[in-house]
C-alpha cells in the first residue's frame, strides 16, 4: 500500500487549506485513516482519525475548525482545515491502518502570522 498526500503549502493565519491523501496497493481490513503532524522540536501527534464505520476523532487543538472525510470509491481522505493558525504549522503525514500502519510521506503546511 502507498499513500501519497498533497494540499500543503504557505496560508495566512485565518486562511484555510485541504489536504489529500490518496492510497494505492491492494488495501484490505482496513480499520481506519489519520492524520498526523509534527512540528519543529516537537514530537508527531495525532489530529484526526476517521474509522472505518464513520466514527471521527480529532485533538483538542484542532477540533471545530478541521475536518477529516473520506472518498471510498476513490481510496482517499481529506483534511479540511479552517481557521488555521501558526501553531498549526508542521508537516502533515496520512496514515492508514490495517494489520500495519501505513504512511505517507508528509506534506508541509506553515501558516503566517
Amino acid at each position: 500500500v502507498q499513500l501519497q498526500a498533497s494540499g500543503g503549502g504557505l496560508v495566512q493565519a485565518g486562511g484555510s487549506l485541504r489536504l489529500s491523501c490518496g492510497a494505492s496497493g491492494r488495501i484490505s481490513r482496513v480499520v481506519d485513516w489519520g492524520w498526523y503532524r509534527q512540528a519543529p522540536g516537537k514530537q508527531r501527534e495525532l489530529v484526526a482519525s476517521l474509522s472505518i464505520s464513520g466514527i471521527t476523532n480529532y485533538a483538542d487543538s484542532v477540533r471545530g475548525r478541521f475536518t477529516i472525510s473520506a472518498d471510498n470509491a476513490k481510496n482517499t481522505i481529506y483534511l479540511q482545515m479552517n481557521s488555521l493558525k501558526p501553531e498549526d504549522t508542521a508537516v502533515y503525514y496520512c496514515t492508514l491502518r490495517s494489520l500495519v500502519t501505513f504512511w505517507g510521506q508528509g506534506t508541509q503546511v506553515t501558516v503566517s502570522s
